[in-house]
């Protein structure tokens, strides 16, 4: 097997932030494809470390519980390329859903651009309350208003009524704006170590509490729930979920409603806190807090505990409390005016995959089964932090500057047939097309050992060992 220029470059640097043995790296081949996430920025230069240094973690955990050494890991492009946009490929007997609503998109404003995101109810209710208009709101009549107006006011607006929606920028400007320069002090991801709690032996599969939503931390749970992890999902019922959405990261995992406000809700979390390995969470920061739900307060409960802690714009800065998504995320940090129209039209663009979650749900996977890693000879308690905007940093600043050719997109009019990575199977949600995971390492899983159910419809409690 070849290695793509630079893939190990950035692989290791993946590997460097989540404190792996780079004596492993020798492990890991890759399988460049022409045309993989072709685009200007490097984003299969992203997707290929993302993925590497989850692999490899997965791999070195299995050896470390086996008593044998790392086995070898691949990273197929063509694989990659169709994990990184698995919505896009998912059918439901038949059916492709719909991936953003019609208020979810890019906006001419007064003095640039905007772009909003609307997909879920509560927020399509706060974005049209912020605009002043009323539910029956045309994408016309939106457009027509936006246009008198500063992209910048109504960014803040709308987040002021709890909405979202953000003005486009450039790199430059990015960087000279205070939360794009907190992110550019601090690296791709924090793992820290908070008690001496003793190492648990592994006498059973691990088990994650899934607290997040809509795609990096499902992601990063599927990818868990891939290698064995017992995952149950845990939502609010007064939240539901996208059904399509749950559809496309809810394998291998069940799911379950509780409300944690509620007395007996709450005593079964605690139940469900008292047995677990891992909780991974996807809400802004300080959301949960009310809940008794942040890292530390996590880790006081269960000692030993691994918590991966996934926002959009960091826990820190004007912006640490912010909603986002990794279409927000691309806008505000300048991606979108580096993919934007070359001919000078000033219109932004996007990248050809939603790589910052994606990247980041196999980056925070990584990190967990790192951590599982490290507890085996070292214990300890872990609080690990991941945001959508440090990885966008890392894809603007950090991979191979954009100037320089990637061996793999020679071919940009040529993308890598999608098939051989695409599975169906029947589940009660129906007939599903699906993408298979991108993990590979020898004696790895090669699919998930069972298809998303219904949501929140499981029994709130663990599988037996």
């Amino acid at each position: 097997m070849t290695h793509a220029a630079g893939t190990t470059d950035s692989t290791a640097a993946a590997w460097e932030a989540l404190g792996g043995d780079p004596a492993l790296l020798s492990r890991v081949a890759s399988l460049p494809r022409a045309g993989a996430l072709s685009a200007r920025l490097p984003v299969i230069e992203l997707a290929r470390a993302c993925v590497g240094a989850c692999s490899l973690a997965a791999a070195e955990l299995a050896a470390t519980r086996a008593g044998r050494a790392v086995g070898d890991v691949q990273v197929d492009d063509a694989a990659v390329a169709t994990a990184f946009t698995s919505e896009r490929h998912l059918l439901i007997d038949g059916r492709t859903p719909v991936n953003f609503a019609p208020l979810s998109r890019f906006w001419r404003t007064r003095d640039g651009w905007l772009r909003t995101h609307a997909n879920y109810p509560h927020h399509r209710a706060r974005l049209r309350a912020a605009l002043g208009v009323g539910e029956h709101a045309t994408v016309q009549g939106v457009t027509a208003l936006l246009a008198e107006r500063s992209a910048y006011e109504v960014e803040e607006s709308v987040y002021a009524a709890g909405g979202l929606a953000v003005a486009l920028r450039t790199p430059e400007q990015w960087a000279a704006h205070p939360q794009g320069a907190e992110i550019a002090r601090r690296p791709l991801l924090t793992r820290e170590r908070v008690d001496e709690a003793a190492p648990r032996p592994a006498q059973r599969p691990v088990r994650v509490l899934d607290l997040t939503r809509v795609i990096a931390g499902p992601v990063a749970t599927r990818t868990l729930a891939l290698l064995g992890a017992d995952v149950l999902r845990v939502d609010a019922p007064q939240l539901p979920e996208d059904p399509d959405a749950h559809a496309d990261t809810g394998f291998g995992k069940r799911s379950t409603r509780l409300d944690l406000g509620a007395g007996a809700d709450r005593r079964t979390f605690e139940e469900l806190l008292a047995g677990a390995d891992v909780v991974v969470t996807g809400y802004r920061p300080g959301a949960l807090d009310r809940f008794g739900l942040a890292p530390e307060a996590l880790v006081a409960r269960r000692p030993g505990l691994v918590v991966a802690s996934l926002s959009a714009w960091g826990a820190y800065g004007p912006w640490g409390g912010r909603r986002g998504f990794d279409s927000l995320v691309q806008v505000a940090t300048g991606i979108a005016a580096v993919e934007g129209d070359p001919g000078g039209s000033g219109s932004p663009g996007v990248l050809p995959a939603q790589a910052l979650d994606h990247g980041t749900g196999y980056l925070i996977a990584a990190a967990v089964l790192r951590s599982l890693t490290e507890q085996a000879t070292e214990g300890g308690s872990r609080v690990l932090r991941l945001a959508l905007a440090q990885t966008a940093h890392w894809l603007v600043t950090g991979l191979r500057p954009p100037s320089e050719p990637d061996p793999a997109a020679s071919a940009p009019d040529v993308t890598p047939d999608p098939r051989p990575w695409l599975a169906e199977t029947d589940s009660p949600l129906g007939r599903l097309r699906y993408a298979r995971s991108p993990v590979s390492f020898t004696g790895g899983p090669d699919d998930w050992h069972r298809p998303p159910g219904p949501w929140g419809t499981d029994v709130p409690e663990w599988q037996a060992p």
